[in-house]
């Protein structure tokens, strides 16, 4: 008995269909001055639906795959990062480390060669003078 109760109101139910076309219209006007409510003479004034409301006829049009044009543009996105500054310089100089590594080989064998040229120099400077 309870089952078939059940059944005829799951029927009923899946039967109506939320009249979003005519709530469009009788809204339109309302919905086009913002999504939480407007300015008027200077005071605050919400809308004449309610956001539930309104997010129920919002989901229905789209969900019958009309266009909604009431909603906001939408801001860009932040590019700050979140976190600590100091883990992503670390990262950084770890990088930057590893990067320099490698022509390490080759600026050691400057070095030495700069400063052996820079000793034979003075060996011939002495030489000359004595």
């Amino acid at each position: 008995m309870a089952g078939k109760a059940a059944k005829s109101i799951v029927n009923a139910i899946g039967e109506y269909q939320y009249p979003w076309r005519e709530k469009l219209t009788k809204y339109k006007d309302e919905l086009s001055k913002g999504v939480w409510g407007y300015w008027e003479l200077g005071a605050w004034k919400p809308l004449g639906i309610s956001a539930r409301r309104r997010a129920r006829l919002r989901k229905e049009v789209l969900l019958a795959g009309e266009d909604w044009p009431y909603d906001p543009e939408r801001k860009e996105m932040r590019t700050k990062r979140k976190g600590h500054k100091v883990d992503r310089i670390a990262a950084e100089k770890r990088a930057r480390t590893a990067e320099l590594m490698k022509s390490m080989p080759q600026k050691l064998l400057d070095y030495k060669k700069r400063r052996w040229e820079k000793k034979m120099k003075e060996e011939d400077s002495k030489a000359a003078k004595g």
